[in-house]
C-alpha cells in the first residue's frame, strides 16, 4: 500500500481526533435504548410484550418521518454557529437528561401499565426527536470537514473506536452497573459521560465558508430527488437491513442470556463485551486490509457475509461456548459494518453535489435515518410475532421451556435475512469503481 498523499489529508490530528470523540456522546444513549430498553420495560417494568410491540411500532413511524423533515430542516438552517454545529451545541444537554429520564419511571407495568406506557412513550418520542436532530447535524458534518475517501476512512476508524466504546459502556455494561447502581445511578452516569464527550468535540468543529449561502430546493422536490436517486435508495435500504439485523440480536441478547442459556443476564456484558471489543481491534485490520484496497461496497458485502456466519453459533444450541464463538465472529463482522456505513452515505452525498451543485448532507443522512429507522418497527414486529408463539408472557414468573427456542430462532433467522438482503441491495449499489471516481474527479476540479 502506498503512502497517503498529503493532500488528501486536509484536517489536523488533533481535529479529527476531537471531532469522533463526540460520535462517543452521541452513540452512548442510542445503543443503551438499542440494546437494554426492551429488557428494562418489559422484563424490569412489566410492561406487557404485545403493548411495547405495538407502541414500538407506531414510535418507529414517528422516528422514521422526523428524520428527513429535521435533515430538511437541517439543510436550510442559518445562523451566526452555521447550520450543523447550532444542532449539538443546543441539543447536547437535552438529550442526555431525556435519556436518562427513560429509566426514571416512577410506575411498574403489573399495577399501572397505562400510566408506565403513557410516561415511557412521553419520554423516548422527545429524547428521539433530539437525537434526531444532534445526529443530523452531527454526521452531516462529515462529508463537509472532511472531503477525499483517505480522510474520511481516517475519521471513521477514529470515529468507530468511539463508537465501539460507545457499545461497550451502553449495551455491555448496564447489566452489570444496574446491579451495583440500580437502573437509575446506571443511566444517570452514562448520560454524564455521554454528554461530557458531546462537548468535548465542539471546539474541532467548523463548516465550509458559503455553506449557508447556496440556494434550496423545497421540501417536497428535495425529498423526490432523494427518493428517486439509486445509489442513496441503495446504499440506505443496505443499511437498513443491517440495522435490522443487528437489533435483532441487541434486543433479543438479554433474553437468550436469560431463558435459553440459563445464566443471569449480566452474562450478555460478557458476549457484548467480547464482541465489541474485536470490534475496536479489527478496525485497522479492516481499514488497511480491506476499505483502502477496495471501496466502500465490497467492503460491506463482505462484512454483511461475516455477520452471516457469525449468528448460526446462536441457533445451533444454548450454551455459553457457542455463544463466545458467535461473539468473537460478530465483532469481525461488525468491524467493518461500522467502519464504512457512514462513508458510503458521504459518497452519495458528494454525487449529489457534482449533480445538484448544493451540499445536502442534512437530506441524505435525514432520510438514510427514516429507512434505517422503519428497520427498528420490523424488529419490533418480528419480536411481538415470534416471542408470545414460543409461550412468552411479562406476566408469568416462570417461563415455559418453549422460550429457548423461541429466542435461539430470533437471533438466528431474522438476522440472516437482513445480512442477506444487504448484501442484495450493496450488489446493485451503481456507485463505485469507474462511476465513482468520475464523482471525486468533478469534486476535486470545483474544489480547485
Amino acid at each position: 500500500m502506498s503512502a497517503t498523499p498529503s493532500n488528501e489529508i486536509q484536517t489536523s490530528r488533533k481535529t479529527r481526533l476531537l471531532y469522533t470523540l463526540s460520535s462517543l456522546g452521541v452513540s452512548i444513549p442510542v445503543e443503551a435504548v438499542a440494546g437494554i430498553i426492551a429488557f428494562y420495560i418489559v422484563d424490569v417494568k412489566n410492561l406487557p410484550a404485545g403493548w411495547y410491540a405495538a407502541f414500538w411500532g407506531i414510535y418507529t413511524l414517528y422516528n422514521a418521518l422526523n428524520n428527513p423533515v429535521l435533515g430538511f430542516i437541517s439543510d436550510r438552517t442559518r445562523s451566526r454557529w452555521g447550520r450543523r454545529i447550532p444542532y449539538i451545541l443546543f441539543g447536547g444537554l437535552p438529550y442526555v437528561i431525556t435519556f436518562a429520564m427513560l429509566f426514571l419511571a416512577p410506575f411498574d407495568g403489573r399495577d399501572n401499565p397505562v400510566e408506565l406506557l403513557v410516561y415511557f412513550g412521553a419520554v423516548i418520542v422527545v429524547w428521539e426527536g433530539l437525537y434526531t436532530a444532534l445526529a443530523t447535524g452531527y454526521y452531516g458534518l462529515l462529508p463537509e470537514m472532511f472531503s477525499s475517501y483517505v480522510e474520511r476512512t481516517d475519521v471513521a476508524a477514529k470515529m468507530n473506536i468511539f463508537q465501539t466504546a460507545g457499545l461497550v459502556i451502553g449495551v455491555a455494561l448496564p447489566p452489570v452497573l444496574s446491579g451495583l447502581m440500580g437502573w437509575s445511578g446506571m443511566a444517570l452516569l452514562l448520560a454524564v459521560v455521554a454528554g461530557v464527550a458531546i462537548y468535548a468535540g465542539i471546539p474541532a468543529m467548523f463548516e465550509k465558508k458559503g455553506s449557508q449561502e447556496q440556494s434550496y430546493i423545497p421540501l417536497l422536490p428535495a425529498l423526490r430527488a432523494t427518493f428517486i436517486n439509486r445509489s442513496f435508495l441503495t446504499a440506505a435500504f443496505a443499511q437498513a437491513m443491517r440495522f435490522f439485523g443487528t437489533g435483532v440480536l441487541q434486543t433479543g441478547m438479554l433474553f437468550y442470556m436469560k431463558y435459553s442459556l440459563k445464566v443471569d443476564e449480566g452474562m450478555a456484558s460478557l458476549i457484548f463485551g467480547i464482541a465489541f471489543i474485536i470490534a475496536a481491534a479489527m478496525l485497522y485490520p479492516w481499514r488497511h486490509w480491506v476499505a483502502n484496497r477496495t471501496d466502500s461496497r465490497t467492503t460491506l458485502i463482505l462484512a454483511n457475509l461475516v455477520m452471516i456466519v457469525g449468528v448460526i453459533p446462536l441457533g445451533l444450541g444454548a450454551s455459553l461456548t457457542m455463544a463466545i464463538v458467535a461473539a468473537v465472529i460478530i465483532g469481525v463482522g461488525l468491524s467493518g459494518l461500522i467502519l464504512i456505513g457512514d462513508v458510503i452515505i458521504a459518497e452519495v452525498v458528494d454525487e449529489d453535489e457534482v449533480k445538484t451543485g448544493q451540499q445536502r448532507a442534512g437530506m441524505y443522512f435525514g432520510t438514510s435515518g427514516l429507512i434505517i429507522t422503519l428497520s427498528g418497527m420490523l424488529v419490533s414486529t418480528v419480536f411481538g410475532l415470534v416471542l408470545p408463539r414460543f409461550g412468552y408472557d411479562t406476566l408469568l414468573d416462570v417461563q415455559p421451556a418453549s422460550v429457548d427456542l423461541g429466542f435461539r430462532i430470533f437471533l438466528t433467522i431474522p438476522p440472516i435475512v437482513g445480512f442477506l438482503l444487504a448484501i442484495l441491495a450493496l450488489y446493485l449499489y451503481p456507485l463505485h469503481g469507474k462511476r465513482l471516481k468520475a464523482v471525486k474527479a468533478a469534486l476535486a476540479q470545483k474544489a480547485s
